[in-house]
């Protein structure tokens, strides 16, 4: 089952505010303003999965496309007092925000258009 309806579009705001706060934060590291750029789809890499079949794609997404990593990575950061590490975690979350906001969502077994957020179809 997929969402629809007025939560679907909750979901693709919250995803916009997450863009929007990420790039925010990032601005706020005193990092060089191209990194954002650069590093944002970044996280598209763990599309690699699909590669080698459906689950293992879904998985791999699911693992780069979740906030767990990307939250132990600022965790992580904040505790090495690593401004660098902070930004590419908190660029790493906008990436999932902005995928959100377009219907990216967390991916089924069953085919990559297949979405928490919807099908994609």
């Amino acid at each position: 089952m997929f969402v629809s309806g007025k939560p679907r579009a909750w979901l693709k705001l919250d995803g916009l505010v997450l863009f929007i706060a990420s790039i925010i934060i990032v601005a706020t590291t005193n990092q060089r303003w191209w990194l954002y750029p650069v590093l944002l789809f970044v996280p598209d890499i763990f599309m690699i999965g699909y590669l080698a079949n459906k689950k293992m794609g879904a998985y791999l997404y699911n693992l780069g496309h979740s906030y767990l990593a990307p939250s132990l990575l600022i965790l992580l950061a904040w505790n090495m007092d690593s401004k660098a590490t902070f930004a590419i975690g908190i660029i790493w979350l906008g990436h999932i925000g902005f995928d959100h906001i377009w219907g990216y969502g967390l991916k089924y077994d069953s085919s990559f258009k297949d979405t928490h957020l919807g099908n994609l179809a």
